[in-house]
């Protein structure tokens, strides 16, 4: 098991196995956020919580733009299999102790942005002073550095004035997809030898951060 991608090819490359591979569950996990997202969108903007819906909406399809043009693609055989696992993971959830089902959905789903956005250090995965004109390593930093901006829009819907009668609700689901994100994602750095440690994941103190409006430290600067 290794701490980074590698060993690398002979002309300095990511092997394309561990690109399709991890490219493959952000593409996913983005993907999922996505359609979510989508789904949530009104027919016409009316208020500014909808405004950033919308702008979150366009930067996730611009992530798995850009993840789809920058991998180097191979066969997988794995892929069908581990789809259907990952895609299991990311559906909706109730959220439990809020019986709006509205509010319940939208809660849910940035949570599971938060986490997606806060747990997920992909640039980590980077070989210490890799060449920073790579493809592939470029899209890695550039998925992290927006995951960063896109949790803190995340963070103040989650803390927002209209969920304090749920603030306990909340803090638990997001709890909740973080350790589920967490899981997923070490099971498939493990499945490309990769070691899960604590560089490739940032663990904020999601209770305290959604309960009491605490700044997270999961917006560490990507690499």
């Amino acid at each position: 098991m290794r701490a980074f991608f590698g060993p690398l090819e002979d002309d300095g490359s990511i092997p394309a196995h561990q690109q399709t591979r991890v490219s493959a569950f952000l593409m996913s996990a983005h993907g999922a956020l996505a359609r979510q997202l989508a789904t949530a969108l009104p027919g016409s903007v009316r208020s500014g919580w909808q405004v950033e819906l919308h702008s979150q909406f366009c930067r996730e399809i611009e992530i798995l733009s850009l993840i789809a043009r920058a991998t180097a693609w191979v066969p997988d055989p794995t892929l069908p299999f581990l789809f259907w696992q990952w895609e299991s993971a990311w559906l909706p959830h109730s959220v439990e102790g809020v019986t709006d089902g509205e509010q319940s959905f939208l809660i849910d789903l940035a949570a599971f942005g938060h986490a997606l956005h806060s747990v997920i250090r992909p640039a980590a995965l980077l070989p210490e002073d890799f060449p920073q004109t790579d493809p592939f390593a470029l899209a890695m930093r550039r998925v992290e550095f927006e995951s960063v901006r896109l949790m803190q829009a995340q963070i103040l819907f989650l803390k927002g004035p209209e969920l304090v009668p749920v603030r306990d609700a909340v803090a638990a689901a997001v709890e909740r997809r973080h350790a589920q994100v967490r899981e997923v994602w070490n099971g498939m750095l493990a499945g490309i030898e990769i070691e899960p440690s604590g560089r490739h994941l940032l663990v904020p103190v999601v209770k305290s951060a959604v309960a009491d409006g605490a700044p997270t430290g999961a917006a560490a600067k990507a690499r």
